[in-house]
């Protein structure tokens, strides 16, 4: 049924492009023969803009796990409430991300900040090459603006990291001894009613032999908990594993793109202007709340040119201030 859902899709993004094309050839006909469609030519012209980038972007995913689903963790850096609330507008700008690509998306487990936003949070972005393209956002994500906390309206920076692992088909085999983890049973916090709080239905799994640790606490039962946990601990173990295979031949690629707070992938200024930018590919977006509102498919496009090819949106002389 995955295979036949891919194919569909590839035969419906043909017949799209198709019948853009055919609506352009109408279009400048009309235009040679005196009509005014000028408006309805740049119109369609950037709607088969679109298409085309997107089929692009699926070329350049090339690389191994690229076509597979993913799962997002997001972390705030050091600042209390202010990175806190950053991190959480970051989790809104991927779920409407995943929305307007007609991804799903599932909240596995979710720690709510003490005055406002997320102290972390994991969630599941479910369609094909959702961990192709979300790997573009992997790195620490830097924030200015004038601080809604603050009394004085001062400007604050703010940083979130934000990871992203692919979701491991079940024929793919992850050794996992059961004597080598360790489950934790707590009681559920923050929202999600009471049949969520009421019982020690949060799970805790501790992969012993690397350390590694997931948690899941947003299903009602501890038998959906589980569940959820061992599939994040087995993308975990098995991207762990990979990163061991892979180390030698990408040692160059770590060298550009190491990712460590205070190295942010991009940075978004709302005070005292208002511009993203993307310090890998260099490429500067203007409409912030666009971005914001979950429109990033510029900045992974250009990423993904830059990943293959090098080539970045401008010379990069121009930096944001610090």
């Amino acid at each position: 049924m995955q295979e036949r859902k891919r194919l569909e899709e590839q035969i419906d993004q043909d017949a799209n492009i198709s019948s853009l094309t055919s609506d352009l050839d109408t279009l400048f006909e009309l235009a040679r023969e005196g009509e005014n469609v000028n408006g309805d030519i740049e119109r369609e012209i950037r709607s088969f803009s679109g298409h085309l980038a997107k089929l692009e972007d699926k070329m350049l995913l090339s690389e191994e796990n690229a076509a597979k689903s993913a799962i997002v963790t997001i972390h705030p850096g050091a600042g209390g409430t202010e990175s806190q609330d950053w991190a959480e507008m970051l989790l809104r700008m991927y779920l409407r991300w995943a929305e307007r690509n007609r991804f799903e998306t599932v909240i596995t487990d979710r720690l709510e900040g003490e005055g406002a936003g997320i102290k972390s949070v994991t969630f599941e972005v479910n369609g094909e090459n959702a961990y192709g393209l979300l790997q573009s956002e992997v790195g620490v994500h830097r924030l200015v603006r004038i601080s809604p906390f603050d009394a004085n309206a001062r400007r604050h920076t703010s940083f979130a990291s934000v990871f992203v692992y692919p979701q491991i088909d079940d024929e793919i085999k992850i050794d996992i001894k059961p004597e080598d983890i360790r489950v934790d049973t707590f009681r559920a916090s923050g929202a999600g009613g009471q049949h969520v709080n009421r019982t020690d239905s949060a799970i805790r799994m501790t992969h012993l032999p690397t350390n590694i640790v997931v948690q899941c606490q947003n299903e009602r039962s501890q038998h959906k908990n589980r569940a959820s946990a061992m599939k994040q601990l087995r993308a975990k173990l098995y991207e762990f594993e990979m990163d061991k295979k892979r180390a030698e031949d990408r040692k160059l690629e770590d060298s550009k793109l190491e990712i460590n707070f205070g190295s942010q992938i991009r940075s978004y200024v709302l005070a005292p202007y208002r511009l993203i930018k993307d310090h890998r590919t260099k490429l500067a977006v203007g409409d912030v709340d666009r971005v914001l509102d979950g429109d990033l498919d510029s900045l992974i496009h250009a990423y993904l040119v830059f990943r293959k090819t090098g080539k970045t949106a401008s010379d990069g002389k121009d930096d944001l201030p610090e």
